[in-house]
């Protein structure tokens, strides 16, 4: 694994990492603790759960975990992840909040805040009550 660090970015990368423009995203984890999320970025990639990882160099912000839009297996993994490192906030009821993935190509076109829809979220993986698997 290599750790490139810019002055916006810090990434996390696997030798073989090919992704396909049109189908690259990434799920996301707003952090409060750099720390934090270099671990948990190095970790995926350490364990193989992504092979690009990515966050903000600041104390606070964003990370990156990047997989292509079709591999649901590849989802799976990260949601996993995310799962077992409370990486995806639960509200006042205890129901995971419906978080999205975003195509990198949404990104490109600036699509941020309320012009951002995204047709993949979490809630067609897991049972936001419960966590239980619905593919």
């Amino acid at each position: 694994m290599k750790i490139v660090e810019s002055i916006p970015w810090v990434y996390y990368l696997e030798e073989n990492s090919e992704f396909e423009d049109d189908k690259v995203g990434k799920w996301m984890y707003f952090f409060k603790d750099k720390k934090v999320a270099a671990e948990k970025c190095e970790n995926a990639v350490k364990d193989r759960i992504v092979t690009q990882a990515k966050h903000s160099n600041a104390e606070t912000g964003v990370a990156c975990f990047y997989l292509n839009c079709d591999d649901i297996d590849a989802h799976k993994k990260v949601i996993s992840y995310f799962i077992k490192n409370n990486m995806i906030a639960k509200t006042a009821k205890e129901r995971f909040y419906n978080i999205s993935f975003k195509l990198d190509q949404q990104t490109r076109r600036g699509e941020y805040g309320e012009t951002f829809k995204s047709e993949i979220t979490l809630d067609k993986f897991i049972d936001l009550d419960s966590g239980e698997w619905l593919i």
